[in-house]
């Protein structure tokens, strides 16, 4: 299908969506970085840094979902692409004028990974109306390559940029990105409705669980969200253990462990997401997810077989480029049967309450295998994530109800319910 199929608002959205992947590519670990090189931090600083801005985001963004729902979604898109390039500005100020505290890269940190996840709501929702229902599955496997080869290409780009031009280099061009991104969207035009105003005078604590209970009762979405928060929280949980093993326990250099997994998660997530539409349009939507969501469960547990050397390294390029296939396949599938199976007027608060979830159980998953790990072996820990990815397959919805075409007329539908 041509990219003018999907029309010229597609496209800018599209170019949006690129330049600020590439901008967080490039800026992969800046802060890490810069509290190690520049504050002199020690592992349990970073280990903070890296866990609290994803779950801090996560909790300040629960009542976001009922805000962006009434909202017009491209106002709030550019908004929060401000927020962002404001937030990471103020990083490269504060290191040119000497003033760059720990404090800082923590709200920092915080404050992205919060309009990261209004963004993302607001952008689901407004695809969901930009794009015809037979082709949401044609942009979103647009997005995952984008977002695969922007993790190929920017993390090495972005070491190579640091080294040459000093530490803050990559959060400028992270920064800029979602300044570039801000104008990709306003220049979309169109004109966007106003979405039908809610009955409530004001946001009440109960309606901030609007996007769960929509979930919760929903026989596709409900499998499909507690399957998406176990396999991303054991999958996320075991890289920093990987690092240790494969860095400390077995002598892989830096660049080996770098080339390794950038070099096959790239151009396995790129190779799944352009095979996404073509296995979908011979086998089904529904088969080929559900067939990528078991296929991409069964690869993490040869990791902690690994050994010294290049056999290690073969094995890991191995089933990193196997599982990072599988993903690329599942990922604009789940996504698209997101989209396809809520409700219009529902699309905001359930992306949000998808994110917040997922972020949150990413973080507690995390710091719980990093004790795991403390009190066993990284080996061990590895392994135990493994094992239990093998039965994430159970939690897959094995039938297909039709798709949410219309609001739900039901009162919850509104955020007096």
């Amino acid at each position: 299908m041509s990219r003018d199929r999907l029309g010229r608002q597609f496209g800018w959205l599209w170019a949006a969506f690129a330049v600020s992947s590439y901008g967080t590519g490039l800026g992969f670990g800046a802060f890490s970085v810069l509290a190690i090189l520049v504050l002199h931090s020690g592992p349990t600083q970073v280990a903070v840094l890296a866990a609290s801005g994803r779950a801090a985001g996560s909790l300040i963004a629960v009542p976001l979902g009922p805000w962006v729902e009434f909202r017009r979604k491209r106002p709030v898109m550019i908004a929060m692409d401000l927020t962002r390039f404001a937030a990471l500005l103020s990083i490269p100020v504060a290191y040119a004028l000497d003033g760059l505290t720990f404090t800082q890269l923590l709200l920092v940190s915080i404050t992205v990974a919060t309009a990261n996840i209004a963004f993302n709501a607001a952008s689901g929702a407004y695809l969901k109306s930009l794009i015809a229902p037979e082709n949401l599955l044609v942009a979103n496997a647009r997005f995952e390559s984008t977002t695969w080869t922007s993790t190929m290409l920017g993390p090495p780009l972005g070491g190579a940029a640091i080294s040459l031009l000093g530490p803050v280099t990559t959060v400028m061009a992270d920064a800029t990105s979602y300044l570039l991104s801000a104008l990709g969207i306003r220049a979309i035009g169109g004109t966007e409705p106003h979405p039908a105003p809610h009955n409530a005078s004001r946001l009440r604590a109960g309606d901030l669980l609007n996007g769960w209970r929509y979930i919760l009762a929903h026989p596709t979405l409900r499998p499909l969200l507690l399957n998406a928060m176990t396999v991303n929280a054991l999958i996320m949980a075991s890289e920093p253990l990987l690092a240790v093993l494969l860095l400390g326990h077995l002598g892989f250099t830096p660049w080996q462990y770098a080339l390794v997994l950038a070099a096959s998660s790239g151009a396995g997530g790129f190779v799944g997401s352009r095979l996404a539409r073509p296995l979908a349009a011979r086998f089904g939507q529904h088969r080929v997810l559900l067939t990528a969501g078991a296929l991409r469960a069964c690869w993490p547990i040869g990791l902690a077989f690994v050994r010294p050397g290049v056999p290690g390294m073969l094995l890991v390029t191995a089933l990193q480029l196997g599982m990072v296939t599988c993903i690329g396949v599942f990922n604009p599938l789940l996504a698209t049967a997101r989209l396809t199976h809520t409700a219009p007027d529902r699309v905001a608060r359930t992306l949000t309450a998808w994110s917040v979830s997922t972020g949150a159980t990413i973080a507690l998953t995390t710091a719980a295998w990093g004790w795991v790990a403390a009190a066993t072996t990284p080996r061990t820990a590895i392994a135990l994530a493994g094992a239990l990815l093998l039965a994430t397959p159970l939690l897959l919805p094995r039938r297909e109800p039709a798709a949410e075409q219309n609001t739900d007329p039901s009162p919850s539908s509104t955020l007096s319910a």
